[in-house]
């Protein structure tokens, strides 16, 4: 032990003495027989000063102090708890008995299919192919994030509907990804940790995003038009012909041949109680509510057979010549 520890004992011991002066004689020096022993092992034990370690010498009487009564040891350092420490020690031992041997399993079985001695030899191959993937999601993030138009920015990042802005993005990502991941192996733990979880989040905007998009491919016609137009309020949809008479079954279709659906599928009586579903997108959903009648007209085919009989064909009913047939919107 070198002198400079040697005299920082010496005036701990010192310093704890006094703090004690106001014992007896005989009871304070049965406290401190065996101090400087013990303060020589706590020095040789770790480093940092016996004030770090022990706390100040008055801390130290104080607890000299409360152990009066059973003479014959000294309170040790106090000791540094660490929770991830516990919780290592814990767990670890379970997951390399139960956790471990199991995914080793399935690396070799999952391996064998692949055609390869286990799994991770395979992903092993597709490193290049993610860091590509990598770089060009993170470039649709940013251009996600730094897009103003309120536009769809396509499947280039797009910034301000910019081919030229979204080709320097990607390069970059691209580039930049795989220059990352050709030293991620040499990262230390905390930063290889950060990369991993920075991915993570790539692979689940990556997820959303084509959930999002489809949904949008497989919902692409005109439902529930509300967005200030004159047709928000529509309930139903009745198409005449030329003659004004009353077409069944009707569809509508836009210049894409993507379906319109306006209205509510659904039939309800004159006092408004529910009667049935129908097929969405096929008009009129209630006929019997429809606005305008040929005078003579047919009775629906649906109704002859609610009726037990067969529709059958008549003939135009004849109309006063000084009357002409009703007109949508007459």
């Amino acid at each position: 032990m070198n002198s400079t520890a040697h005299d920082e004992i010496t005036a701990y011991v010192f310093a704890v003495r006094a703090a004690l002066g106001d014992l007896p004689e005989a009871q304070r020096d049965e406290l401190l027989e065996d101090l400087a022993e013990h303060l020589t092992e706590v020095m040789a034990d770790g480093e940092g000063s016996l004030t770090e370690r022990l706390g100040s010498p008055e801390a130290y009487a104080a607890e000299l102090r409360g152990t009066a009564p059973f003479v014959g040891g000294f309170p040790d350092p106090p000791r540094s708890v660490n929770p991830f420490a516990e919780l290592r020690e814990q767990f670890v031992p379970q997951l390399r008995e139960h956790v471990y041997p199991l995914l080793r399993m399935v690396d070799v079985r999952l391996g064998k299919m692949l055609g390869y001695p286990r799994a991770r030899d395979f992903f092993v191959l597709l490193r290049p192919a993610w860091w590509v993937v990598r770089g060009y999601l993170a470039a649709m993030v940013v251009a996600v994030m730094l897009d103003g138009t309120g536009q769809p920015i396509g499947l280039l990042p797009r910034i301000g509907g910019s081919d030229l802005v979204a080709l320097f993005l990607l390069g970059v990502g691209v580039l930049g990804s795989i220059w990352l991941g050709r030293r991620s192996l040499r990262l230390r733990r905390w930063p290889r940790l950060a990369l991993y979880l920075g991915s993570f989040v790539l692979v689940m905007v990556a997820f959303s995003g084509f959930v999002e998009a489809d949904s949008s491919t497989r919902d692409s016609y005109y439902s529930d038009v509300n967005y200030d137009n004159p047709y928000s309020g529509v309930e139903d949809v009745f198409v005449y012909d030329q003659e004004g008479k009353l077409i069944d079954d009707a569809r509508l279709f836009d210049q894409n041949g993507q379906p319109i659906h306006l209205g509510n599928a659904s039939c309800y009586d004159e006092d408004g109680n529910y009667v049935e579903d129908v097929d969405p997108g096929v008009y009129p959903y209630c006929p019997e509510h429809a606005p305008f009648r040929m005078p003579g007209a047919a009775p629906k085919a649906a109704e002859s057979e609610k009726a037990g009989s067969k529709p059958t064909k008549t003939a135009p009913a004849s109309a006063d010549p000084t009357t002409t047939p009703s007109r949508p919107g007459r």
